[in-house]
Order: structure tokens, then C-alpha cells, then sequence
């Protein structure tokens, strides 16, 4: 063999990945506005948007952008910032987009979960999906069998992730699954019952300490945890309970992260992925409570990553383009696997994976 033929193999080898466990968390409909420059003051002033408005300001409002994002999510501009990479902020040049041309959440969570934009998954109904997700893919290689779960605070995710088919545990808002129960299982189940969501299907909260106490006691190696209450609350036209609710899911993820680093299965051998399924619309035309293919603003996400193999680039702040459907294939290659659903895909994030 050629030495350099066997150089750009080495380059490029599944070896030198660290990564042996995947976390991937998403916050439906949360605006990549509000990550790179935390709370808007046009929403956060408008009192038809923001109840109590000089209580909300004085948690989440400086007049700098730096501090404002970082008082809304603590930990992404700590943290991640400082050991990961934040990616999408188009002030900058950075952009992240969507390649279907719906602009809402189930083709949003198919084109992440496959990778392939699919047309004809055209609206949010509970239909089972056709393509193989990547959680599906691994789920039925040897080696990650019964390894893969979704812990989802929206009822559609069994579809989504095709949980019939796919042999994928998925918990969500009306499908709790078949698992032994920890006590803290048990507590959660009757605390859902009780104490029922007046957003979403369920309370953000009950989702995480679910996806939280499986991560603890089942040591999955692929891990999904989808919240739903940014998207919700934006519906509303609730701001300050939107902002809240992207202030506790930053919270939720850095415990996360503290586990990871503190557990030998998953320290220093876990990435951790954060995006969302769509981006809204823009505060100054009174279209942030919206998404979708009219709603400028509605194709803009932004994604973060943080784990052995993505090297601390902080945040880009460069012209670089990606797309919503390269996060699948990604996924697989943390892995090692060349993750196919028999769709053209896209193709691995290069910047994310260290390979640029």
C-alpha cells in the first residue's frame, strides 16, 4: 500500500474515536436567536408576551448579548463554550439549516433521526414512520442491541421513532413502556399522573428525571432526550415561561454532563449533542410564536456538542454551512459505523467529529 493512501486511511479511522456513548438532547421550536443572544427585548418588554416583566428582566436582561445568553443557559456558554462547540449563530456567518421544506416537528425529528429529508412526512399526525432512524440502525446491530432509548416529552415520538418496528424503548407522554421499576420510577409515574402538563403532554421535568434515572441504572450507550415546552409555551405566546423553560433544560444538561464525567462507562468516553427540530419567526414581525415553511427564520437551528473526539472550538465564528441532516450520520460515525437507511443521507459533520 501507498504510503499516503495509507496515511489518509489512518486520518480518517475509526480508532482514534473516543466517543463510546452518544447523548442526544433536543429543545423543540428554541430559537437560535435566543441561544447566541439570550432574551429579546422587544418580547421581553412586551407585556402581551411577558408576565412580570421587571421580575423576568431581572433574571435573564443585560444590555450585553454575552451575558444575556449566558444568564439564560449557564452551563452551554460555560461549559460547552469552553470544552465543545456551539455552532449556528448566522450573525456571524455560522449557519444551520433545515433541508425539508415544512419547517415543523415531525419532518424536523425525521430529518435528524434519518438524516433524510423527507417529503411526504408532512405533518405531525401519529403515523409510523417509514425510514429507519439512526436509533433504529444501532438498536439492531449486535453490539448496541437494547442499548438505544428516547425519552420524549411529546406523544408522537413512538411514531417518529417507529417503536413497534425499531424495538427502540421509547418513553413518552402516554407510552410509558414495559421497564422494571426503581423507586424513583415509580414516584415519577404516580407524579405524572397527578400532576398533569398545562403546556405540553408532560411536564419537561418528568421527562428528564425519567431519561435521567434510566441513565443511571441502565447505562444505555445511545441515549435520545427530547423536550417539547420551549415550543409550546412559544405557541402561547408565553415568553417568560419559554425563557424559563430553555433555563432549565441547560440545567438538565449539565447534570447530565456531571454524571457522564463521574461514571467510568460514560467519562471522558460520552459527546453529547444539543439542537432542535426548527427554528420561528422574528420577534419585530410578531412571528415568533410561529414556524413553518412561510415563517422566516422557521429553517434556522443552531447546534452544540461537547465530548472526547469534538475538539473546544467554542463557538464558530466563521462562514460555514451545515444542515439538519447531517446530525444522523454524525451520530453513527461517533460510533464508528457508517450509519445507511437505503435514502441519500447527509454526510458527517467534519468539524464536529475533529476531523477539520
Amino acid at each position: 500500500m501507498k504510503p499516503f493512501l495509507l496515511l489518509t486511511l489512518i486520518s480518517f479511522s475509526t480508532l482514534a474515536q473516543k466517543t463510546e456513548n452518544v447523548i442526544l438532547i433536543t429543545l423543540d421550536g428554541f430559537r437560535w436567536q435566543e441561544v447566541f443572544t439570550g432574551a429579546d427585548e422587544v418580547l421581553l418588554n412586551d407585556e402581551n408576551y411577558t408576565e412580570r416583566v421587571e421580575r423576568t428582566s431581572g433574571k435573564f436582561w443585560d444590555k450585553e448579548p454575552d451575558v444575556r445568553r449566558k444568564k439564560l443557559m449557564p452551563f452551554l456558554w460555560s461549559t460547552v463554550k469552553q470544552k465543545g462547540v456551539i455552532a449556528g449563530n448566522r450573525d456571524k456567518g455560522s449557519k444551520i439549516d433545515i433541508k425539508n421544506s415544512y419547517g415543523f416537528s415531525y419532518p424536523g425529528y425525521n430529518e435528524i433521526l434519518t438524516g433524510y429529508p423527507d417529503e411526504a412526512v408532512n405533518s405531525n399526525d401519529k403515523i409510523n414512520n417509514k425510514n429507519v432512524t439512526v436509533l433504529e440502525y444501532l438498536n439492531k446491530l449486535p453490539k448496541y442491541q437494547n442499548q438505544v432509548a428516547a425519552f420524549c416529552t411529546w406523544n408522537v415520538f413512538p411514531y417518529i421513532i417507529n417503536q413497534e418496528r425499531s424495538g427502540v424503548y421509547v418513553n413518552s407522554a402516554d407510552n410509558l413502556g414495559d421497564i422494571t421499576e426503581t423507586s424513583k420510577e415509580a414516584w415519577l409515574n404516580e407524579l405524572e399522573a397527578s400532576v398533569p402538563s398545562l403546556a405540553s403532554n408532560r411536564h419537561d421535568f418528568i421527562t428528564f428525571y425519567r431519561a435521567f434515572d434510566y441513565l443511571e441504572t441502565k447505562k444505555p450507550k445511545m441515549l435520545y432526550i427530547a423536550f417539547d415546552e420551549t415550543d409550546e409555551f412559544a405557541h402561547e405566546a408565553k415568553y417568560r415561561e419559554y425563557l424559563y423553560a430553555a433555563n432549565a433544560i441547560d440545567g438538565f444538561i449539565e447534570k447530565v454532563w456531571n454524571f457522564c464525567q463521574s461514571d467510568p462507562q460514560y467519562k471522558d468516553k460520552t459527546t453529547i449533542i444539543i439542537t432542535s427540530d426548527h427554528g420561528r419567526g422574528d420577534a419585530d414581525k410578531s412571528q415568533w410564536t410561529s414556524h413553518g415553511r412561510k415563517v422566516s427564520d422557521g429553517g434556522s437551528i443552531w447546534l452544540a456538542a461537547i465530548g472526547p473526539d469534538t475538539p473546544a472550538k467554542g463557538e464558530m465564528n466563521r462562514s460555514q454551512q451545515n444542515h439538519q441532516n447531517q446530525i444522523a450520520a454524525s451520530i453513527g460515525a461517533f460510533f464508528g459505523e457508517n450509519y445507511q437507511n437505503g435514502h441519500e443521507i447527509g454526510k458527517p459533520i467534519s468539524w464536529l467529529l475533529g476531523k477539520e
